[in-house]
């Protein structure tokens, strides 16, 4: 059964993408692939939409990147960002927020399967980046594993664990408000 969107529920999708959008240029430079807040908005995007208006509020921010709004990372944006070395990240993202949501919505109350849906979506995504950025800067795989994962393991851990305290209370008040199931 096909349930249509409401006013409220594309107002809070359009919302998270803001808030993807907020979070995503600010970056940490720290090499080829900088850190970004990016996955942690989309957890938390995830988390209080659920896996289809989520990933929605996602592909929301990747189109505004895409057609030049400096939301990014480090205020960048175009079709440049997103073919460049780390527009598989970008790409990879799209997947991270199917699976992170998707383990959300099945398991729902089961935060030991939110965690791991989180994992795997990352290791997902971190498998379009590395493969995007190895072939787009002409590193050897161990290297573009080097300077696109290894460093951000510690705080992508970080951020799932703020998600999953975070996550559930934004979906607890947008229910409470009736704007979500």
């Amino acid at each position: 059964m096909k349930t249509k969107l409401n006013v409220s529920q594309i107002a809070v999708i359009g919302v998270m993408a803001a808030v993807t959008c907020i979070l995503g240029p600010f970056s940490i430079p720290i090499g080829v692939v900088p850190i970004s807040f990016t996955n942690l908005a989309i957890y938390l995007a995830v988390y209080a939409l659920g896996c289809k208006k989520g990933t929605i509020s996602y592909l929301i921010y990747l189109l505004i990147g895409f057609i030049g709004v400096p939301v990014f990372s480090a205020f960048s944006s175009g079709p440049a960002k997103l073919f460049g070395p780390t527009g598989g990240y970008l790409i990879g993202f799209i997947f991270m927020a199917l699976i992170c949501g998707l383990f959300i919505d099945k398991f729902a109350g089961k935060y030991y399967m939110h965690f791991l849906g989180m994992i795997i979506g990352t290791v997902v995504c971190y498998a379009f980046g590395t493969v995007w950025l190895a072939y787009q800067a002409g590193m050897s795989f161990p290297a573009a594993l080097a300077a696109g994962v290894i460093p951000f393991i510690p705080g992508d851990l970080i951020k799932i664990v703020i998600a999953l305290i975070a996550g559930p209370q934004i979906r607890k008040q947008l229910v409470k408000a009736q704007l979500f199931r």
